[in-house]
């Protein structure tokens, strides 16, 4: 009895040890991501850093829920809409300065810190986005799902980004930068839809 009571309780650690890590882990891609992209002059960095640190906030919600067990549904949506408005805001503010970089041709230097970054995310991202589906599914969270969803598109920036920074340090193409920044914006604006819509947490069955 008291074996089949404990593995629920064993993966629902489990899963808030993994939302600790995804909050550590995107502080820390959040702060080298923006200082290497501040150095560099690279809008593309800087948008995957400040995303990074959104997605933060987003995890934190979900570590609430994953700690607390009670009904607190409108407060819950009303900070998951505050991450969606900064998610739209951050596609803003991305499109417009990579269009302006494009426009001005303004070269973006190469940046190691960024890449190694960029790397390390595209290894972290994938395998996060894997535990946490799995543990989805042992404790029925359609919260951590559609949060494992959320970190699959963060490998998906990660890979973006390592892409125009790899062009940009081995071809001198100088416009990849601001290229990986466009093809961003329409992921970090579905991110910003999700956030609107009160996910990933409004179906949370912890």
């Amino acid at each position: 009895m008291s074996t089949a009571v404990e593995h629920p309780r064993t993966h629902l650690e489990e899963g808030r040890r993994l939302e600790y890590f995804t909050i550590g882990w995107n502080v820390l891609e959040a702060l080298v991501s923006v200082w290497a992209g501040l150095l560099a002059g690279s809008t593309a960095l800087v948008g995957f850093g400040i995303d990074s640190a959104i997605e933060s906030s987003s995890g934190a919600v979900l570590l609430w829920r994953l700690r607390d067990g009670g009904d607190h549904m409108a407060r819950e949506r009303t900070a998951l809409r505050l991450v969606g408005v900064s998610f739209l805001l951050l596609a803003t503010w991305v499109a417009y300065h990579a269009i302006a970089s494009l426009l001005e041709g303004e070269a973006t230097a190469v940046s190691y810190p960024g890449i190694a970054i960029a790397v390390l995310s595209l290894i972290v991202m994938p395998w996060l986005a894997h535990r946490k589906r799995a543990v989805a599914g042992r404790i029925a969270s359609r919260a951590l799902e559609s949060d494992s969803r959320q970190t699959s598109l963060c490998a998906y920036l990660s890979a973006i980004l390592l892409g125009g920074l790899l062009l940009n340090a081995t071809l001198s193409w100088w416009w990849a930068d601001a290229v990986a920044a466009l093809v961003m914006v329409p992921i970090i604006v579905r991110e910003g839809v999700m956030g609107l819509r009160g996910e990933p947490c409004e179906d949370c069955c912890c």
